[in-house]
């Protein structure tokens, strides 16, 4: 089985957006991604990444996920756990380059193996480049 590369983010639920993309912002996190019921705001050195999931937002729950740079290693550790009696959601390929899945661990905490692109996540805000 692929090993894991990094603990790449943490997803928390927010009630208040706004008030938190401040507070993390000031913190010096900065906005990656911005939609209308999330976001996702990265360390600018060690791009380590928050996901703020909004009130209304369902897709997910708060967790925490594993990042790889080889997308076929999603697929691989996808496929060993399913082989292996672990419940494992499909993977999808979402629309900023990245794929992912969800699972739980043997505690219930929820999870995400996800395939980061060469560059980093990309930004859908003016001006902010992703990492080589």
């Amino acid at each position: 089985m692929p090993v894991v590369e990094r603990l790449g983010h943490v997803a928390i639920r927010v009630e208040d957006m706004e008030r938190a993309v401040a507070f993390y912002s000031q913190l010096g996190m900065e906005m990656v991604w911005k939609a209308d019921d999330w976001c996702y705001l990265e360390a600018v050195k060690s791009r380590d990444g928050l996901a703020l999931l909004g009130p209304n937002y369902k897709a997910a729950g708060p967790h925490f996920a594993f990042h790889f740079r080889d997308r076929s290693e999603v697929d691989v550790v996808h496929d060993q756990l399913k082989a292996s009696g672990v419940a494992v959601g499909a993977v999808h390929d979402h629309r900023d380059g990245t794929a992912s899945f969800y699972l739980r661990d043997p505690d219930g905490n929820w999870l995400e193996m996800l395939y980061e692109p060469p560059g980093g996540i990309p930004s859908n805000q003016s001006g902010v480049t992703t990492a080589d």
